[in-house]
């Protein structure tokens, strides 16, 4: 069992990380660090976890554990990932897990000089919803692919959320923009060769809260909408020649709807939908990359991948300060 420490209390962690976790074949919880000692051993006493740190260096000096999972504010996330690994621990990071495609080069130096892995928490990509787009876009099921079109909204004016806070990382492109990006990516196995954009930001925050994005893949396009001030909304549908494919609530299933891909042929006489009851998501990210950290063959995101991911973030960001193409 690959023993994890979780580094900090955050409501992701909280919520959904942490008991998927307990609930993997392969790993455990066996210690929860907070800057603050009560509210670690909370969280660790809810979850049955055995050991409390009330300092994050104390976690990583112990035994108690070999790889952590890193949901602090976005700033941190490259901070801390190297502390980890030059502690010798393996590192499941939060996304983004950078706010810049070069600072992953860092990461990548303190992977291998560590022999350690660490790869960021995309779960999408360990979801049978995706390998399923995947594998029909890789079988012909829709002919030739031709555009790709997406959308991932929700509403979130509290000033004292990270997602509002530029200091902590805040915006919208490194929370959400990340999604569409990497799973467009990740069932064509295509790289972006230019972007254009449009941003806006908020004048109180100063984050991006909307963006336009049109990435030319060479013979199929994406464009993509998200927003931190607009009705909750997610969707994905890849187009091409025979058919489409529509993936209903593609990113977080549990608020947005059931876990299902509908594909439907050139003349709308056929469709069929696949239902993916309960894929438990971050379940098999953790069971994957606790065999990745033992040695084994799952696959997991590489940093290699997150820097072409964010090399297209910071595209649009470059992309929304003028008229035309940018590269990435």
């Amino acid at each position: 069992m690959l023993r994890f420490g979780i580094m900090s209390t955050a409501k992701i962690g909280r919520e959904l990380v942490v008991p998927a976790i307990q609930d993997a074949e392969n790993c455990v919880v066996s210690a929860v660090a907070s800057r603050d000692l009560g509210r670690a051993r909370e969280m660790a006493d809810r979850f049955s976890v055995p050991h409390a740190f009330g300092s994050y260096e104390e976690m990583l000096a112990s035994d108690k554990i070999d790889a952590v999972y890193i949901p602090l504010p976005t700033s941190q996330h490259v901070e801390w990932t190297i502390k980890a690994a030059d502690a010798g621990k393996h590192v499941l990071c939060e996304k983004p897990i950078a706010l810049k495609a070069e600072e992953i080069d860092s990461l990548i130096a303190a992977r291998d000089r560590n022999k350690v892995l660490i790869t960021e928490a995309y779960m999408v990509t360990y979801t049978p919803v995706w390998q399923k787009v995947r594998s029909l876009i890789a079988e012909g099921a829709i002919g030739k692919l031709r555009h790709v079109q997406g959308a991932f909204t929700y509403f979130n004016r509290d000033p004292d959320n990270m997602r509002n806070i530029p200091g902590l990382g805040g915006g919208g492109l490194p929370d959400i923009g990340v999604y569409p990006t990497i799973s467009t990516r990740f069932v064509t196995g295509r790289e972006p060769m230019r972007i254009q954009a449009v941003t806006e930001r908020d004048p109180k925050f100063g984050t991006d809260i909307y963006s336009s994005v049109k990435a030319d893949f060479g013979d199929f396009e994406m464009t993509f909408y998200i927003s931190t001030q607009m009705a909750a909304r997610q969707v994905m549908v890849f187009h091409g020649t025979d058919g489409f494919i529509e993936v209903k609530s593609p990113f977080n299933a549990d608020r947005y709807g059931a876990e299902e891909i509908e594909l439907t042929n050139r003349n709308h006489s056929e469709s069929q939908i696949f239902r993916f009851p309960d894929s438990r998501q971050y379940k098999r990210e953790a069971e994957a990359f606790a065999d990745a950290a033992r040695g084994g063959k799952a696959d997991v995101v590489t940093l290699e991948s997150s820097k072409k991911n964010q090399e297209v973030i910071d595209a649009i960001y470059r992309a929304s300060e003028k008229d035309g193409w940018e590269p990435v």
